[in-house]
């Protein structure tokens, strides 16, 4: 069955009849006298059963949520009324926001007029605006500049890295058993003499540490002076003296 909606005088539903009575009685919206605004409304209430109005069943149900929350704040502990009490100032507020939105634009909107489609207009795509030249340098330089920082490094920053010179370890190694195969000491720094560049002295270095480990060659410290020589048949015999 259709609900039917009744306006009794001025009211068109108990919150329009509470907000009434709060803005008559001058209470504060955000902290309501429960007690005050009942008493209030249930003398309305009884006007119109008076005047022999039908009263609809939302103003019975706010009644009753009155004096629910009236019975709980006479509790010792009366947290729930607290928050019954707040959930109902929210619904005013928001009510009475409503209202004053409804009033502003019952002024601005009439349903008796008639309102055309915006035309389509084609868009003018030319730039108007001017600007002094040193400012269209600078933002010019801007846009360029995040352009380069999306490109990939230059060949020049990997230099040091992919183009620096690869000298084969095995090839150093011969080099120093030449140096080695008349059996005469020879001292340890004189191997890197002939060493052009860094990746001449890193990989002379490792075929020493390679002979060593192999047991073809040993360094010896003798007056502070260190050497290195060949070990007799790559490391099978005895130590040249």
């Amino acid at each position: 069955m259709e609900k039917l909606s009744y306006k009794l005088e001025a009211f068109e539903g108990p919150l329009d009849l509470l907000l009434h009575l709060i803005e008559k009685n001058k209470l504060n919206i955000y902290d309501i006298m429960i007690s005050e605004l009942l008493e209030q409304y249930m003398e309305h209430m009884r006007l119109m059963e008076q005047q022999e109005l039908e009263i609809a069943g939302e103003f019975l149900d706010m009644a009753s949520r009155l004096v629910q929350i009236k019975s709980a704040m006479l509790l010792p502990k009366y947290e729930e009324a607290e928050e019954m009490k707040k959930e109902l100032s929210g619904q005013l507020i928001e009510y009475k926001k409503c209202k004053q939105v409804a009033k502003i634009l019952c002024e601005k909107i009439s349903f008796d007029s008639f309102c055309r489609e915006p035309e389509k207009i084609k868009a003018d795509m030319k730039y108007r605006r001017s600007h002094e030249p040193q400012f269209l340098i600078g933002a010019y330089l801007a846009a360029a500049g995040r352009g380069k920082e999306k490109l990939p490094p230059p060949e020049e920053a990997f230099s040091g890295i992919v183009k620096r010179r690869i000298v084969s370890v095995s090839s150093k190694i011969v080099g120093v058993m030449r140096r080695l195969w008349s059996g005469k000491k020879i001292r340890y720094d004189s191997v890197f003499d002939d060493a052009g560049d860094r990746s001449e002295l890193v990989a002379t270095f490792l075929a020493i540490l390679e002979l060593i480990k192999g047991k073809r060659v040993r360094v010896s410290d003798e007056s502070g002076e260190v050497s290195l020589y060949l070990l007799k048949d790559g490391g099978a015999g005895d130590e040249q003296n």
